[in-house]
């Protein structure tokens, strides 16, 4: 039988002591390690490859959040399930789009979070139904959701850390428009351009263009196809 392999990422030794003592009857459930800030998780999770990553939204240094999206990026295989204090629906948001495949608050019954677990790593994404019990909150989650399954469709897993605006310029890029025709074509400044450009390397963790492009393509985020440009249709 192939276990669940979690890495529990908290600052707090005893809450991580705590999920460790729950998971540790469940056969099919195995903890292979722990962490209690960004960087011990980074190395942790280069070197164990777990399936689940258990992440406290407040760590020291790197957030919960940045560190969820790098996760992602380097390790795209990972169900991440965001741990937290207090239900916050700007939490909640940020947590789908940098890749979380469930959010739960820390007071959760140990049994539900056994399940979660189970459920993340067949590749399913949960989120509170106390949270969901508010409609404009459902209607945003789902809204997020419904853009993100069209990427997750054709990419190996890894959610696109960028905006929208981000992925418009990118696939103008892609099409080989210069800076200039991007601003025309998008009707903002050249320095706008500029300023979405740097954040897309930065958010990529590429060096150039062409960089981010490749990445942008292997993962589903951007298309090339035959058909015009819809940002060229004047």
């Amino acid at each position: 039988m192939n276990r669940i392999e979690v890495l529990i990422v908290d600052d707090h030794p005893l809450f991580r002591r705590g999920i460790r003592w729950s998971l540790e009857e469940e056969r099919d459930i195995r903890v292979v390690g722990e962490a209690s800030d960004a960087q011990e998780a980074m190395r942790a999770a280069d070197m164990l490859s777990p399936n689940v990553v258990l992440l406290d939204l407040n760590l020291p240094g790197m957030s919960g959040l940045e560190l969820c999206r790098v996760l992602k990026r380097r390790h795209p295989q990972a169900a991440i399930v965001v741990l937290t204090m207090h239900e916050d629906d700007e939490q909640l948001f940020s947590s789908i789009r940098v890749g979380a495949s469930a959010y739960c608050t820390k007071d959760i019954d140990p049994a539900e979070l056994v399940t979660v677990i189970r459920r993340v790593a067949r590749g399913e994404y949960l989120i509170n139904e106390n949270v969901l019990s508010r409609p404009f909150v459902a209607s945003r989650v789902l809204d997020q959701f419904r853009e993100l399954a069209q990427i997750d469709e054709v990419s190996s897993g890894v959610f696109s850390p960028l905006t929208p605006r981000e992925v418009e310029i990118l696939d103008c890029v892609a099409r080989g428009n210069s800076n200039k025709e991007i601003a025309r074509l998008l009707n903002i400044s050249d320095q706008t351009v500029k300023n979405h450009i740097t954040s897309i390397l930065r958010k990529l963790a590429v060096n150039d263009r062409t960089q981010a492009v490749i990445y942008a393509l292997r993962h589903g985020w951007i298309k090339l196809s035959d058909e015009p440009d819809p940002t060229n249709q004047k």
